[in-house]
């Protein structure tokens, strides 16, 4: 296993689009499995592929406080959603950033697993929110595109002082 680099906004990158998986593949599976070791070691609760400057459509959670149950999502599709919520999201992409967001209360998504073995699931609460954000990922989207103008301005100023003290 290796620990993968996590891009930061507003690296150009976080903006591509995802691929579907054409087959799980061993080298599939090692890339579950780095994007788990990366998520577990930053810490995160969520990683998306795209994050990791990987092109295929793949996200890794995981919200046990033993970080032992992970679920690994090949090209995950929401296919309903119900009702809506409010949550202060994160992001490891962007970091130090916190913010409400709106999102729906319950989803249900299909995806492979890490053997590639089609699921549906059904989540609610912070596991539904956790799902939307990392597969807004996958579309080239951060959590920060939900939030004004201004608000986004400011964010990526401060982002890019923080980059720059750190060079």
């Amino acid at each position: 296993m290796a620990l993968l680099e996590i891009l930061k906004h507003p690296d150009p990158r976080l903006r591509n689009k995802s691929v579907p998986v054409e087959e799980v593949t061993d080298e599939i599976k090692q890339i579950v499995s780095d994007m788990l070791e990366t998520m577990y070691a930053a810490p995160g609760i969520g990683l998306a592929s795209i994050q990791v400057n990987e092109p295929r459509s793949i996200v890794v959670i995981d919200l046990s406080e033993e970080k032992d149950q992970p679920l690994c999502l090949i090209n995950p599709k929401i296919t309903v959603t119900e009702g809506e919520q409010e949550y202060e999201e994160g992001c490891l992409s962007v970091p130090s950033v916190y913010e409400t967001i709106q999102r729906a209360e319950q989803v249900t998504v299909e995806a492979l697993d890490r053997e590639g073995t089609p699921f549906e699931l059904k989540a609610e609460g912070l596991l539904a929110i956790c799902i939307q954000h990392e597969l807004e990922h996958l579309e080239g989207k951060l959590f920060v595109d939900r939030l004004s103008k201004l608000k986004q301005q400011r964010i990526k100023k401060r982002l890019e002082k923080q980059a720059k003290e750190t060079m």
